[in-house]
């Protein structure tokens, strides 16, 4: 159990959270949410002790141990794979040194002897000799050749040493584990296979994700940082979000006769609860979600934009034809003979295990770069808006702000009508006035929307449009997407957008593609199936 008492963080004269009491029990999952720069990863780094709050305390039994996934890549570069994952448990790690430190002494002495009898007692109490098997099952869980076991960490690539990072932080089974984004440059059987470990897990969990999918699988609590305070709330990320959207409704409506309110908040709690249930934390999340009583429901500050895009022209049978495209990047083929033919009402998910796959197809698309061979070809009546997965010539450099940066894509140019657009894109009051080439990751992507939906396009090319937005902004993203009447053409990180957006995959190989006309999780049982037969 981790204690949170009396908990405050004040930062230049603000308090980023104050009055924090909490209890994070064992056997359950916490997900901690939050709007950009609400104070999420702040709070993990007090509650693993790297930062010291203003107030209060963090206690836990000190026989527990805490692991905390590492974000530093290069921390671990003089290592071997093996001893960066050893190392999540330091004390293991440290009598195994000083175990083979004893054994390698050339004048070994009586006293050493009964040193190392001592050290291999506490070795093999602590699973010491199990530890490679152990850390090799990790490995290979999260789609890594266990070959690479003895391998320096400088030797691997960004997304494999985030793998072994991980494998680092669930090593030894911890009593306590704080994993901040650990889903993030993983593939799909990766974050498979830590959705199992988590759900399998029998200690303390809390985690920052911004992949909803993964909070709504793993999670029986959401830990939300709203209007300066941080409230636990029973369930998974949906049930947070459904109930807080229904509550917040309910205060609005005045009117309302209580009984009514609790009548259909109750309803809400009952139809949640009869979901079906994967695990066994599904399972503790559906009785305590039972237990929940109306004013256990939470209310939300958050604010929402708006993200709609309205197409000016139907698109005609013809949309887009492409065949035979092939393109080599810095000597590695990314596309090899790929054809395929886009129809009226697709919504189009593609993924492909290198990324740059995915990038370097929508650049050819949008006539940025040329391919090596082949060829493609739009439809005269479609129209089409572009979402780069790399921004920066849009606002390096450039001193508009972003009421002026916004008139350049639109005949409507008068400010009242762009403060009003803006508005909606959550940039108030003198926010419009910021030069674009200062804002934030998440700014300059909801000012690339905005752009977007000024055009009125019915072909949509969007690659990563979630990178660098919170939660409320990814919801609306995604809500917007599915709500759109055109074709898109899309890559993604996150799960539950892929799913409720794309009702076609394309998949990049090496062969070519992979083409299917199934929602992503149908793709993935295809995939699993696949993988089985051979």
């Amino acid at each position: 159990m981790i204690t949170v008492s009396d908990l405050s963080l004040n930062f230049s004269g603000t308090n980023l959270f104050s009055n924090v009491n909490i209890k994070f029990t064992p056997g359950n999952c916490y997900g901690v949410i939050g709007a950009n720069g609400a104070g999420k990863s702040t709070f993990l780094k007090i509650l693993s002790g790297e930062l010291e709050p203003t107030t209060g305390s963090v206690s836990f039994p000190q026989h527990l141990r805490m692991s905390v996934l590492k974000q530093d890549h290069y921390a671990y570069d003089d290592y071997t794979v093996l001893e960066a994952i050893i190392m999540g448990n330091q004390h293991l790690y440290e009598v195994m040194k000083e175990k083979d430190a004893i054994y390698m002494k050339a004048d070994f002495s009586d006293e050493d002897g009964i040193r190392a009898g001592e050290l291999e007692g506490e070795f093999a109490e602590m699973g010491g000799w199990e530890a490679e098997s152990d850390a090799s099952r990790m490995l290979q869980g999260l789609g890594l050749d266990k070959e690479i076991i003895d391998l320096p960490m400088s030797s691997l690539n960004g997304n494999d040493k985030v793998k072994v990072l991980l494998a680092q932080a669930l090593f030894g089974k911890p009593e306590i584990l704080l994993l901040d984004e650990p889903t993030n440059h993983l593939d799909i059987q990766a974050v498979d296979w830590l959705e199992e470990f988590l759900m399998d897990y029998e200690g303390t969990v809390i985690v920052v994700s911004h992949d909803r999918y993964f909070l709504n699988d793993v999670c029986t609590h959401i830990v939300d940082i709203d209007f300066g305070k941080i409230k636990v709330y029973v369930g998974n990320y949906d049930f947070w979000y459904e109930s807080s959207q229904l509550v917040q409704r309910m205060i609005k409506d005045q009117n309302k006769k209580n009984e009514d309110k609790i009548k259909e908040l109750q309803n809400f709690i009952a139809r949640f609860s009869a979901n079906k249930s994967k695990s066994k934390q599904a399972t503790s999340r559906k009785k305590l979600i039972d237990k929940l009583s109306v004013e256990e429901m939470p209310a939300s500050s958050r604010k929402y934009p708006w993200v709609g895009f309205n197409i000016d022209r139907e698109p005609g049978k013809e949309i887009l034809f492409v065949e035979g495209l092939s393109k080599t990047i810095d000597g590695v083929k990314v596309l090899n003979n790929v054809s395929f033919r886009v129809n009226r009402g697709d919504k189009i998910a593609f993924v492909a295990d290198n990324e740059i796959a995915m990038t370097t197809l929508f650049k050819i698309l949008m006539e940025e770069i040329e391919p090596d061979e082949g060829s493609f070809k739009w439809g005269v009546s479609t129209s089409q808006s572009y979402f780069p997965k790399d921004n920066s010539a849009y606002f390096n450099g450039c001193s508009l702000n972003i009421c002026q940066w916004l008139q350049q894509y639109t005949e409507e140019i008068t400010e009242t009508y762009i403060r009003g657009f803006l508005g909606r894109m959550l940039f108030s009051g003198d926010d419009i006035y910021k030069e674009v080439q200062v804002l934030s990751g998440g700014e300059k992507v909801r000012c690339m929307l905005s752009r977007m939906m000024m055009f009125g396009s019915n072909v949509l090319v969007m690659d990563q449009p979630t990178n660098h937005l919170d939660l409320e902004s990814i919801t609306a993203v995604n809500n917007g997407l599915i709500d759109f009447k055109g074709i898109i053409l899309f890559a993604s990180h996150d799960h539950q957008f892929m799913q409720t957006v794309a009702n076609r995959i394309i998949e990049i190989n090496e062969e070519g593609i992979t083409d299917r006309l199934s929602t992503y999780d149908e793709f993935i049982a295809f995939k699993k199936e696949q993988s089985n037969k051979n």
